[in-house]
């Protein structure tokens, strides 16, 4: 897993980050997993259902009119023979003749239907017949006993106040449709003379071919609509009503359950792909965390073991491209890795002592220089006054706590009040902002008094020193010690190894980029400073310091290292590069003021050792 490779080296467990996000990540796939499934079949479990029970409705409503067409066709039939003037004078006075052309087995092929009969009013028999269609011979039994299910059948009653109807009636092992009709004259007039009957015999096969399903007829069944499922087919069962509304037989016929097996597949379906869907998204949420979390975190749990086993304050590698959190604690950690570098530097410096005047107004002047930014921030902030006008927010609050103000006027009180207190707050990040640096100018004063030598002529001892990192920590002081003036810094973004002490390095840094600030200031208020970094034929390293402030006199050049000289008449003092110089002097450098006229910019080239047995790199960046 990416946490365990993010872990590797000590022993996973529940009580690790990586172990409780397993634990976490396990418990929402298996919860998200159980709620999915349990989603979707709540979701498609009774739509399927619901679509089974309408296929199921529709089989039914299906067998039911095959039957109502199987039964309705006889009656049409039969319904000929009802309005016909010779079934009028017929049933009244029989005739061979009328028997023989329209009761032969030609005719009752030709109607397709299985027997006929004519009966009075009274029920009492005129002619009845049953021909088998299979042999073509007459079937006295089944005749019989269809005259006498017809004789006991409420014919009205299954006409239903009409001139014809139809019905089914069992006859032992058969069940027959039976179409009847009211005899009457060919126009529909007369007194009907009694009934003439139909009927014709619906077998298994029949009603198969109705229904395009295997089917049969169950003549033991009986009651209503019956559906018995199983886990894949249901058996529908259909009652076919005689002419009292009472089944005679019962329709019943099987069919695959395939809607509910599809809805069963889908689900299953849905589920297993949702849950492998999870499956990936957790694993690319485990992934991501291990690679944004675990990863930095290790990262610096190890630049922190190296920090303490080998003494060296060195700072942690900032990813530029993050702004998250894990960014802002790998930024805490350096400012702490830098608090504590100048807390070492801080008591490495109460071994120099200001023992000569020459080194205590140097010193007095380099406290100047780095106290100007915080002049220039306490001089902001006292003439900066409060956003909002504090009596303002005081009626609003009291306008706001009164129970008669409008709703409208209400929300605009509420507005005010947030814009008004936002505000106070931009104002305090603001102010807070100025402070640090005015904070980070303090510390350096303090580096300056307790960095002085012990004697005028001690050397101080040399280190392994970041030249970048020096220079950029006195470019955020210096662009606050132009009094107003608008500075844009270049400077390298490699690290530069030289051979100095830190805190020295860092006054005569800090002192350059003062006077550069002030050159800038007072030619016009706005310019650039621009840092380059190279290396020498001689295997030393050139830090340049170039500025668009308004440089000097080529002629005066060895009067600027002169003590108390200044280019700038309102100055009382002049010990900066007196003092700059002859520390640079006791760390092996050397220093040096180069311009081409007064208005053109002026450039310092400060040289020193490089690091015994490590090359120096020439990297100008803009």
């Amino acid at each position: 897993m990416a946490w365990l490779r993010a872990t590797r080296g000590r022993r996973l467990s529940f009580a690790s980050l990586g172990g409780k996000l397993l634990l976490i990540l396990a418990s929402v796939g298996l919860i998200g997993s159980i709620a999915l499934t349990v989603l979707l079949a709540l979701v498609i479990t009774p739509s399927f259902n619901a679509l089974e029970r309408q296929a199921m409705d529709g089989h039914v409503q299906r067998t039911r009119a095959a039957l109502t067409d199987f039964a309705s066709k006889v009656e049409s039939s039969v319904r000929d023979y009802g309005d016909w003037n010779s079934s009028y004078d017929y049933i009244v006075k029989p005739t061979r003749a009328f028997e023989q052309e329209s009761f032969s087995p030609l005719a009752m092929a030709n109607l397709d239907v299985d027997a006929m009969a004519y009966l009075r009013p009274d029920r009492s028999l005129v002619i009845a017949r049953w021909i088998d269609p299979r042999t073509g011979r007459e079937n006295d039994a089944l005749r019989d006993a269809m005259v006498a299910a017809i004789r006991r059948a409420p014919l009205d009653g299954a006409m239903k106040g009409s001139n014809s109807g139809h019905f089914y009636i069992r006859l032992g092992k058969i069940v027959a449709a039976i179409g009847v009709a009211k005899v009457r004259k060919s126009d529909g007039t007369g007194v009907p003379r009694g009934y003439v009957v139909m009927a014709r015999r619906i077998t298994s096969e029949q009603l198969a071919k109705l229904l395009q399903v295997p089917a049969r007829l169950d003549l033991d069944g009986a009651g209503g609509d019956l559906v018995t499922t199983s886990s894949t087919t249901m058996q529908i069962a259909v009652p076919v009503t005689g002419a009292e509304g009472r089944p005679v037989a019962v329709a019943s016929f099987v069919v695959p359950r395939d809607v509910s097996q599809l809805g069963r597949h889908m689900l299953w379906l849905a589920v297993l792909g949702s849950t492998i869907l999870l499956a990936l998204v957790l694993a690319v949420l485990s992934r991501m965390f291990s690679l944004l979390v675990l990863k930095p975190l290790g990262l610096v749990e190890g630049h922190m073991q190296r920090v303490r086993n080998s003494g060296s304050l060195t700072l942690l590698p900032e990813d530029v491209g993050r702004r998250d959190e894990i960014a802002s604690l790998g930024r805490s950690f350096n400012a702490m890795l830098v608090q504590l570098k100048e807390l070492r530097e801080q008591v490495e410096a109460q071994g120099f002592e200001l023992g000569r005047s020459e080194s205590a107004v140097a010193v007095m002047h380099n406290v100047r220089n780095a106290l100007n930014p915080v002049s220039t921030i306490l001089s902001t902030g006292i003439g900066q006054g409060a956003p909002v006008d504090r009596a303002l927010i005081e009626r609003g609050l009291a306008e706001l706590a009164a129970a008669d103000v409008a709703p409208e006027r209400r929300e605009k009180l509420v507005s005010f009040i947030a814009a008004a207190l936002d505000a106070e707050d931009r104002q305090r990040e603001d102010r807070s902002r100025q402070l640090e640096i005015g904070r980070d100018a303090m510390r350096q004063v303090l580096e300056i008094i307790g960095a002085q030598q012990r004697l005028a002529h001690e050397r101080p001892p040399l280190e392994e020193c970041d030249a970048t990192q020096i220079i950029a920590q006195n470019a955020t002081i210096a662009r606050h010690s132009g009094k107003g003036a608008s500075i844009a810094f270049n400077f390298p973004a490699k690290k530069y190894p030289v051979m100095a002490n830190r805190v020295l390095l860092s006054q005569v840094v800090g002192n350059l980029f003062s006077n550069a600030a002030e050159a800038i200031s007072a030619a016009g208020g706005s310019g650039s400073i621009n840092v380059t970094i190279a290396e020498t034929n001689d295997g030393r390293v050139e830090i340049a310091i170039h500025d668009t402030g308004e440089g000097f006199d080529p002629g005066g050049t060895p009067q600027l290292f002169q003590r108390g000289f200044s280019t700038r008449q309102h100055k009382s003092g002049g010990f900066g590069l007196h003092w700059c110089a002859n520390s640079v002097a006791a760390m092996e450098g050397s220093l040096s003021l180069e311009s081409d006229g007064v208005g053109r910019g002026a450039t310092a080239r400060l040289v020193l050792r490089a690091p015994v047995g490590k090359a120096t790199k020439t990297d100008l960046a803009a």
